[in-house]
């Protein structure tokens, strides 16, 4: 059986706003269609391990999925006039600590990543937070209702399975802390 090509005409074609939400829009470019944030919004995302060698997770329920999600400690930078102009450590600090309530005495930009290039234009700043101190209850702001969990590195494949069976989804980020684990070890050059 023979599949027929789809003729690709995104290279010849301007791209169109199908439709824009206050956060999303839809666009086409040709037969391409993908999302991106609107307004230019962008994510940091926080990868948060303390002296004991715990990393901060967070369970949240996400509507797209209708069930929860285990993630690293994110949010978006600059998604609101109170903090316009933002840059993403500042947002990094200010939802690190919405959300974990932990604060960070320093951040460490790591670089910038795309989670879903074929499909999101959405990037997302990864930032490594050092010196953290527990200052609040976090849990979110409005109805975010977010459970933060503290998780020894060596118990990360049991806490992830334990959360798989409970029915909660995980974000593809933990894979970079699910690595060691499933990975070979590298090879060591004679």
């Amino acid at each position: 059986m023979s599949k027929t090509p789809i003729e690709q005409t995104w290279r010849e074609s301007e791209e169109h706003v199908v439709w824009q939400g206050r956060f999303i829009t839809t666009k086409q470019r040709g037969n391409w269609e993908y999302v991106s944030r609107a307004r230019n919004i962008r994510a940091a995302v926080i990868l948060a391990i303390d002296e004991d060698g715990h990393v901060l997770l967070v369970e949240q329920y996400r509507v797209p999925l209708r069930r929860a999600c285990i993630e690293l400690p994110a949010g978006l930078v600059g998604d609101s006039d109170d903090v316009a102009g933002e840059d993403a450590t500042a947002a990094a600090n200010r939802e690190l600590e919405e959300e974990t309530g932990y604060r960070a005495a320093r951040m460490e930009v790591l670089g910038e990543y795309w989670s879903s290039p074929g499909m999101v234009t959405e990037s997302f700043t990864l930032l490594r937070a050092h010196g953290l101190t527990r200052v609040g209850e976090g849990g979110g702001v409005d109805d975010e209702n977010i459970i933060t969990h503290r998780v020894a590195l060596a118990d990360i494949p049991a806490f992830v399975t334990a959360k798989r069976s409970e029915g909660a989804a995980v974000d593809v980020k933990l894979l970079m802390l699910l690595a060691p684990f499933i990975l070979p070890p590298l090879a060591t050059p004679a």
